[in-house]
């Protein structure tokens, strides 16, 4: 496919790595990049052709001129005004569709920043003064203010799905893919001591847990 390499080309000059970036990044099917590269445009919509033209950066009747035959090129030289308003009008709906887009992930960011607020109410009302008396009162307990951050901290982590991976203290079998050793050296299955909480996602692993090797008395 001699326009391949055009096309590796033009993607490198805009940053994009493979064909299969290529179809991601211009919310296009594999399938039409395939027709680009093998001068198919006669079985592409114009739509198509205008976000790929706008991700490769270049003009639409540029990209025609590159990847066209002969007798395609001369067909679309002199495009109709019809053509031209259907191009203008496709642009335009991009571009209100990116707006969209914007806007979309401003109210999910804040739906989510309320929610939060919400599970962190009794934090953020009750930690400020909380913190003032420990200030005051050097001899305070400080299990008495630990339930102010856990129990809000807990809900959180509720919430989004997030679990600890052992709690502190706890004496358990080492696995180098979830537990991370704070110094020296361990074999999978010896018993190390939980540190620092790790937590995890669902399937997905946020933090290992700091461990540290159990000595045999």
């Amino acid at each position: 496919m001699p326009n391949a390499q055009k096309l590796q080309d033009l993607m490198q000059q805009v940053g994009i790595s493979s064909f299969k970036a290529l179809s991601r990044a211009a919310g296009v099917s594999e399938r039409q990049i395939l027709r680009l590269r093998r001068s198919q445009l006669e079985q592409m919509r114009v739509d198509v052709l205008l976000k790929l033209s706008l991700v490769l950066q270049m003009p639409l009747s540029e990209l025609i001129t590159t990847f066209s035959t002969i007798e395609l090129i001369q067909e679309k030289a002199a495009p109709t005004q019809e053509l031209l308003q259907e191009i203008a009008d496709l642009r335009k709906e991009y571009q209100r569709s990116q707006l969209q887009l914007e806007q979309q992930r401003e109210i999910l960011l804040q739906e989510l920043q309320q929610s939060t607020l919400q599970l962190l109410e009794s934090l953020l009302l009750q930690w400020p003064t909380a913190a003032q008396k420990a200030q005051e009162n050097p001899q305070l307990a400080a299990v008495k203010i630990v339930p102010l951050v856990q129990k809000p901290l807990e809900k959180l982590l509720q919430a989004w799905g997030v679990e600890a991976i052992a709690p502190v203290g706890a004496e358990i079998s080492y696995d180098p893919q979830l537990h991370q050793l704070i110094e020296g050296n361990a074999q999978p299955g010896e018993t190390v001591k939980v540190r620092y909480t790790g937590y995890l996602q669902g399937d997905k692993l946020l933090y290992r847990a700091k461990v540290s090797l159990v000595k045999e008395s």
